[in-house]
C-alpha cells in the first residue's frame, strides 16, 4: 500500500508489499525490504539500503547527508538490517570518506524517540537507545547494550557488548561489556550489570566470573595492565576474554 501523497524516486527499488503512509518521501537509490513501514512523514535519502520488517514512525530521517564540515556531497552509505523499531524524530545519517563512508545498523534494535545515529557510527544487535540517546561520529555500539535516555556518546568510542548506560550520561571513553556505566558529574563504572546478564541466559557461574574480573579491574588498587595479568590468572573464562580483548583494543581507554 502506497499512499497517494507519498513522493517515490524513480531510482528507488521497493518491494512490493511494503506499506508507506502519507507524505513520505523516498529519495534516490533507496532500496527498502519486504515487510517494512513507514507510517507517515517518513523520508529517507540514498543510497541506502535497509533490510525486511522494519517500522518507521512519523517524522524519523534516514540516510541524509551527514553533519560533517568536511563532507562536500561525496558519495556514502547507510545500511539497515533487519526487525528494527524506529520510533518518532530519530534520524540516522550517512557516513563520510574520512570515516569509511559507511554507516550500518545491524537487526532487532530498538531506537526511541529522537535517537541520533551520527556518520559512520556501527550498531550492533538487540540494541536499545532511550529517548534522545544520542551518538557522535564513528561510534561502534556492540551487541544487546543499552544506552539510556538523553546520554551522549563521544566519538570514536564503544560501547562493549551488553554494556548498559545510564540516563543522562555523558560517555567520552570506551565503556566497559557486562558493565553498568552512569555519569552524575563524572562518569564512572558501577560493576556488573548482573540483571541484565540473567535477563539475557546468564548463568551464574558465568556472572560470577565476570564479577571475578570487575573486582580485579575496578576495585583492587592494581593499574590496569595489572588488572589485565591477575584477570588472566584467576579467571580464564571465555565470557571473561570478551571483556580483556576490549580492553586491550580500546583506542580512548575504558572508564573504571
Amino acid at each position: 500500500m502506497i499512499h497517494s501523497t507519498a513522493i517515490l524516486s524513480p531510482e528507488s527499488q521497493i518491494a512490493p508489499d511494503v506499506f508507506i503512509g502519507p507524505y513520505c518521501k523516498v529519495g534516490d537509490r533507496v532500496r527498502i525490504g519486504s515487510g517494512c513501514r513507514l507510517e507517515s512523514h517518513v523520508v529517507i535519502d540514498g543510497p541506502t539500503t535497509i533490510g525486511e520488517n522494519n517500522r518507521f514512525f512519523p517524522y524519523t530521517s534516514i540516510g541524509l547527508d551527514p553533519q560533517d564540515l568536511k563532507f562536500h556531497g561525496e558519495e556514502t552509505f547507510l545500511t539497515i538490517g533487519s526487525n528494527n523499531v524506529f520510533r518518532e524524530y530519530v534520524n540516522i545519517h550517512r557516513g563520510t570518506l574520512g570515516g569509511g563512508g559507511h554507516t550500518r545498523v545491524g537487526d532487532h534494535n530498538f531506537l526511541m524517540v529522537m535517537a541520533h545515529v551520527a556518520h559512520d557510527c556501527i550498531v550492533g544487535n538487540h540494541v536499545i537507545m532511550a529517548n534522545a540517546a544520542t551518538l557522535a561520529g564513528h561510534v561502534v555500539i556492540e551487541d544487546h547494550a543499552t544506552i539510556g535516555a538523553y546520554s551522549g556518546v563521544h566519538q570514536f568510542c564503544r560501547v562493549g557488548v551488553h554494556g548498559y548506560v545510564g540516563g543522562y550520561s555523558v560517555v567520552t571513553k570506551d565503556v566497559l561489556p557486562y558493565s553498568k556505566t552512569v555519569s552524575e558529574r563524572n562518569t564512572r563504572a558501577f560493576g556488573v550489570n548482573s540483571i541484565g546478564l540473567e535477563r539475557k541466559g546468564f548463568t551464574p557461574d558465568q556472572i560470577r566470573n565476570i564479577r571475578t574480573a570487575f573486582r580485579l579491574l575496578l576495585q583492587s588498587k592494581l593499574n590496569t595492565a595489572q588488572a589485565l595479568e591477575a584477570i588472566r590468572k584467576e579467571a580464564d573464562f571465555p565470557e571473561v576474554q570478551v571483556l580483556v580483548d576490549f580492553i586491550e583494543k580500546s583506542g580512548r581507554g575504558v572508564i573504571k
